[in-house]
C-alpha cells in the first residue's frame, strides 16, 4: 500500500546520538520510504514550526523523546499541540521514561501514543516497523 505522504519526513526529536543511530538503522532495516529529519534538542524541534510556515513539508509523524536539553519534550509537545495549524501532526513519545507521571502528562497534553524505548536492537526494530506500518499505512489523515 502506498501512502500519499511517503515523501513527507518523519521528525525524530532525540538528543542521544546512539538512539538517533539506532532509530535510523531500525527504519532503514524496515525499508522505510519517508526521509528522517533529526532535531537534537527541544529548541531545535520548535524551530521546525517556522520551517513548516516557510514551506518545508510537515512530518507524517513526530517521534519525541521527553528528556531533552534546552526545552524538554513535554514543553515541545505542549507547544506543538497548541499550534492552530500543526496540532494535528501525530506525535509519538518514544522515550526511556516509564514513569506514570510522564505518561499521564504526555496524554493530558495530547500525545497520540507513548512508547517506552526497547533496550535491544531487535526489539527496537519491531517497534520501528509497527510505527511505520501504523502511521504511514494504516492511519488515515484528514
Amino acid at each position: 500500500m502506498k501512502n500519499q505522504l511517503e515523501n513527507n519526513p518523519i521528525l525524530l526529536v532525540e538528543d542521544n546520538p546512539i538512539d538517533v543511530d539506532l532509530t535510523i538503522r531500525a527504519f532503514k532495516s524496515s525499508n522505510l520510504v519517508n526521509p528522517i529529519e533529526v532535531a537534537r534538542d527541544g529548541e531545535e524541534a520548535l524551530k521546525y514550526i517556522k520551517k513548516w510556515e516557510d514551506g518545508t513539508a510537515t512530518p507524517v509523524v513526530i517521534l519525541l523523546d521527553l528528556k531533552l536539553p534546552k526545552v524538554d519534550g513535554l514543553e515541545v509537545l505542549k507547544t506543538m499541540k497548541e499550534h492552530p495549524i500543526y496540532k494535528t501532526i501525530p506525535i509519538v513519545v518514544l522515550t526511556s521514561s516509564a514513569e506514570n507521571s510522564d505518561i499521564e502528562a504526555a496524554y493530558k497534553l495530547g500525545v497520540n501514543s507513548y512508547i517506552v524505548k526497547p533496550v535491544n536492537f531487535d526489539n527496537f526494530l519491531k517497534v520501528a516497523v509497527q510505527i511505520e506500518l501504523y502511521w504511514n499505512v494504516l492511519n488515515k489523515l484528514p
